[in-house]
């Protein structure tokens, strides 16, 4: 739902937008902003793939232990 709303969005809205949050936060501030924004992206990324990683081994080991216990 709330992507319906930038489907409205034209170009000449976006300009204005892109106007204000300039005056708002100023040049070189946006550059700083923009900076943080990926560099936290990054990071979430790698998270989700460490987690991802962690989870195949976990399911890897997790047959392997259940074949362990039919035996015993």
């Amino acid at each position: 739902m709330p992507f319906l709303i930038f489907q409205s969005l034209g170009p000449a809205e976006l300009l204005i937008i892109l106007v204000i949050v300039v005056v708002l936060f100023g040049a070189s501030r946006i550059g700083d902003i923009g900076g943080s924004i990926g560099r936290g992206i990054r990071e979430f990324r790698r998270e989700v793939k460490e987690g991802e990683k962690e989870m195949e081994k976990e399911e890897e080991k997790a047959p392997a232990e259940t074949s362990e216990e039919k035996k015993a």
